[in-house]
């Protein structure tokens, strides 16, 4: 039997927005229907470029096209809400980008809203579809380097100042913990799961939101996990994992790493080399086109408890930090 073709759209035309456009390229069962902008000749740049037949200027008439079943939401991350709702209220599966919303308030409303609906949504947290990322947790689960007992990692990278910025502007919700500090607190949960307790340290920039960051997951079961984010410099952006019988060292920048070395006592270093850039975004994508096409309503690489596990950490991390953003 035949399977059915999955019509996708793009909510905003950014830079991830790009890559998601170059990716699907690739995707079996699916098509590129649409992309829509605030802007109908970005749209029509964008379409142009990837050769896709429907061009909207604006967000809501994309959402509103009968023909598209699937939208990945590609906004920054204070209208990842106001984006996902308006898709899911015009019966459309969504793929939102991380981090899942700005908080875990507006996180429960929208999983509730598609839970309510019976509709498919998922967070766009791609590492987790990265082969050499699924090589390592599957070497972990078979109990090749033991018990974890330390996990750190590490994203930085430097960041020109810009006020008005997503990264700088906290109306846009900004800050390096919701960009890039999430990637580390999301290999921890997946890893390690939620921890019993978290300390963390900060240091803010001019317009109140957090560039440096560090912290902190004690677990009772014996591991500690130190995790780091910053957008004042490039930082080493590797992970290292130590268990009672080995070691997993990813290389940098680890998130998108093409190298896994492992490590085992008594034994030489095993490398698992891979070659081919952003099959975690082109796997992710594959997932949830699978998804669709058998019914589910919800990812098993990342399911929508941790997605709002995650951003409840990431309020309770704020909140020692005494960072709220505005309309919170």
């Amino acid at each position: 039997m035949k399977k059915s073709t999955i019509h996708f759209g793009i909510i905003a035309t950014g830079n991830i927005a790009h890559k998601f456009a170059d990716q699907f390229q690739k995707i079996k069962n699916a098509q590129l229907l649409a992309i829509g902008s605030r802007s109908q000749k970005k749209a029509k740049q964008f379409a142009k470029k990837f050769d896709i037949p429907r061009a909207y200027g604006s967000y809501s008439a994309l959402a509103e096209d009968p023909d598209i079943r699937a939208v990945y939401i590609a906004t920054p991350h204070h209208l990842h809400k106001e984006n996902t709702i308006m898709a899911l209220t015009n019966g459309k599966a969504v793929l939102v980008e991380k981090p899942f919303a700005i908080n875990a308030i507006q996180a429960k409303e929208m999983i509730d809203l598609a839970k309510s609906r019976k509709q498919f949504i998922m967070e766009a947290m791609w590492m987790r579809f990265n082969p050499s990322l699924v090589r390592m947790k599957e070497l972990i689960d078979s109990g090749v380097i033991g018990t974890i007992v330390q996990l750190h990692a590490d994203f930085g990278f430097f960041a020109p100042y810009n006020p008005d910025h997503r990264l700088f502007n906290p109306v846009l919700g900004g800050g390096a913990l919701l960009d890039i500090g999430i990637y580390p607190i999301s290999l921890a949960s997946w890893l390690l799961g939620y921890p019993d307790d978290i300390k963390s340290f900060v240091i803010k920039g001019k317009t109140g939101v957090d560039e440096i960051n560090a912290i902190t997951f004690f677990y009772q079961k014996g591991a500690i996990a130190t995790l780091t984010s910053n957008f004042r410099s490039d930082s080493d952006r590797t992970v290292y994992i130590s268990g009672t019988k080995g070691s997993i060292l990813l290389d940098s920048a680890w998130h998108r790493s093409l190298k896994l070395t492992l490590m085992v006592r008594g034994q030489e270093p095993k490398i698992y080399q891979y070659h081919q850039k952003s099959m975690g975004l082109f796997n992710e994508t594959q997932h949830m086109v699978d998804c669709l096409l058998s019914g589910k309503l919800e990812s098993h690489v990342i399911s929508l408890s941790e997605s709002l596990k995650i951003m409840e950490i990431m309020d309770q991390i704020r909140k020692q930090w005494a960072l709220v953003y505005p309309g919170e």
